[in-house]
C-alpha cells in the first residue's frame, strides 16, 4: 500500500518505519526542514532502540522516504496517518492546533478516495469533528479512522511489530477492511484487531493510560504506608502480583511516572470529564499521588542531611524511563530542581539523556559521561532511572569515590541488606 505519515516524532517515525518494514511504500512528512534533511541521511534525532537501523534499511530498499511536501504525499497515497503533537495546555486540555492545521491541509490536498487515520492522542469526539471538517473541504470521499497508538518508549518498535491489540474506530466498512489488511502481518499470533466507533477508540487510549498510571500511583501509596507500619513493599508487591487477577505489570514503586503520555493523558481525561460535568475522583487522586511521590523522595534526602547547603548529590538517571532520551515530565527533572532550590550541588549521569539535561538545566548542573565520575566526593547518590547498567555497579568502587556512602534508591533496584553490609546508608521506597 502507498502510505503517508504526517509527523516524524516518536509515534510518526516508528509508524512509518514499521509499515515500510512490512513491505509498504511510505512517505513521511514534516514541516521541520532540518529534521527531514537529517532523516534523508539516515540520521534519527531521537533515541529509540532499533529505530535508526529500521529507517536506514527501508530507505536503502526505497520503501521509506521523507519530504516537507504534504500535498504531494497526500495525493500519492491511499492512507494518510496523522501523528503530530498534541501537547497539554495549562488547564489540562489538549492543544489541537497541529492536528487541526494538518487536517485542513490534508482536506484541501485530497484528489480521490482517501483513508485518514488519527494516530495522535486526541480528545474524545475529535475524529468525528475532523470527519465533518474534511467533508466540507473536498468533494472526494474521505474515510476517517481513529487508530490510537499503544507504544512504550524504549520498546516502540517491538510494540508496533507485535501489538497486544489493534484498535480501529471506523464507520466505513471498506476502510475497516483495508485497515485490517494493513495490520494483518502484525497480528499473526491471533492478537485481536478490535473494530469500534470513533469515540470508543479514542476513549480506549485515555482509559488504558489512566489505568496503568493508577497502578503506579496505587503501589506508591502502599509503599508510603509500608514505611509507616514497618512492612516491605517489595514483599507486598510480590504477594499482590502472584494473584493472576492483579499481575506484576506497572506495580513497581518508585519516584512516580513521567514522559509524554501518562501525565498528559491523565490530565486530558480529567479535563474531558469536567467539560462533561463528570468528576473523575480516582484519576485526580492518581495525579496528586504522582506529584507527591517526587516530593517524598526529596524529603528523604533532606531528612538525612537536615541541611543540603554545600552538599553534592550525584544523580544517576535523567530520562523518564530506561532506553529513551526523553525527559518530558521526567521525575528526575523535578527532583533535581528541588535539590538545587535547597542549596545542593548536583552532578548527573545518564546513558542517553545528557543533551536533553543540558537543555533543561544549562550550567546549574554538572554533567558526567561516566557514572563513577559523577560520584567523586559526592555526599550521596540518588538513583532515579533504572537503566540496566546501574543495576550491578561496583559498590566497593562507589564507596571509595564518595565522600559519604549514602544511596537513595528511587527504583528499589538494590538489595538493602547487601548495601548496608558493605557500609552504605541505604534508603529505598517503602522498604522495611
Amino acid at each position: 500500500m502507498r502510505i503517508a505519515v504526517v509527523g516524524t516524532g516518536y509515534v510518526g517515525l516508528v509508524v512509518g518505519a514499521c509499515l515500510a518494514e512490512s513491505g509498504n511504500d511510505v512517505i513521511c512528512v514534516d514541516t521541520d526542514k532540518k529534521k527531514v534533511a537529517d532523516l534523508r541521511k539516515g540520521e534519527v534525532q531521537i533515541y529509540e532502540p532499533g529505530l535508526e537501523e529500521l529507517v536506514r534499511r527501508n530507505m536503502a530498499k526505497r520503501r521509506l522516504e521523507f519530504t516537507t511536501n504534504l500535498e504531494k504525499a497526500v495525493q500519492e497515497s491511499l492512507l494518510v496517518f496523522v501523528a503530530v503533537g498534541t501537547p497539554p495546555q495549562p488547564d489540562g486540555s489538549v492543544d489541537m492546533s497541529a492536528v487541526s492545521g494538518v487536517a485542513t491541509s490534508i482536506g484541501k490536498a485530497v484528489n480521490g478516495y482517501k483513508i485518514i487515520i488519527t494516530k495522535s492522542t486526541v480528545p474524545v469526539g475529535t475524529t468525528r469533528k475532523l470527519q465533518a471538517t474534511m467533508s466540507t473541504l473536498s468533494r472526494h470521499k474521505i474515510a476517517l479512522v481513529s487508530n490510537p497508538e499503544f507504544l512504550k518508549e524504549g520498546k516502540a518498535v517491538e510494540d508496533f511489530m507485535k501489538p497486544d491489540r489493534v484498535v480501529l474506530g471506523v464507520d466505513d466498512p471498506s476502510a475497516a477492511e483495508i485497515m485490517k489488511e494493513l495490520y494483518a502481518p502484525f497480528v499473526r499470533t491471533e492478537n485481536p484487531i478490535l473494530v469500534m466507533d470513533f469515540e470508543s477508540a479514542e476513549m480506549t487510549k485515555y482509559a488504558s493510560n489512566a489505568f496503568l498510571a493508577t497502578r503506579i500511583s496505587f503501589i506508591n501509596e502502599i509503599a508510603a504506608l509500608c514505611e509507616h507500619v514497618g512492612a516491605d513493599v517489595e514483599s507486598v508487591r510480590k504477594g499482590m502480583g502472584a494473584d493472576n487477577r492483579i499481575g506484576y505489570a506497572f506495580l513497581f514503586p518508585g519516584v512516580g511516572y513521567g514522559g509524554s503520555c501518562f501525565p498528559k493523558d491523565v490530565k486530558a481525561l480529567i479535563k474531558v470529564a469536567e467539560d462533561c460535568g463528570c468528576n473523575l475522583r480516582i484519576a485526580k487522586a492518581v495525579e496528586d499521588v504522582n506529584v507527591l511521590q517526587r516530593d517524598l523522595f526529596v524529603s528523604k534526602i533532606r531528612h538525612h542531611f537536615v541541611d543540603l547547603a554545600g552538599k553534592t548529590i550525584a544523580v544517576w538517571g535523567l530520562a523518564f524511563k530506561p532506553e529513551t532520551d526523553d525527559v518530558r515530565d521526567a521525575p528526575a527533572i523535578t527532583v533535581i530542581e528541588s535539590l538545587l532550590t535547597h542549596g545542593a550541588a548536583v552532578r548527573v549521569h545518564d546513558p542517553k539523556a545528557l543533551a536533553a539535561g543540558r537543555a533543561a538545566f544549562g550550567e546549574r548542573v554538572e554533567f558526567s559521561t561516566d557514572p563513577y565520575a559523577a560520584l567523586e566526593n559526592a555526599d550521596a547518590m540518588a538513583l532515579i532511572t533504572e537503566w540496566s547498567e546501574f543495576r550491578n555497579p561496583d559498590f566497593e568502587r562507589m564507596k571509595l569515590l564518595m565522600k559519604t556512602p549514602v544511596v537513595f534508591d528511587g527504583r528499589n533496584i538494590y538489595n538493602p541488606a547487601k548495601l548496608r553490609q558493605l557500609g552504605f546508608t541505604y534508603y529505598g521506597i517503602g522498604r522495611a
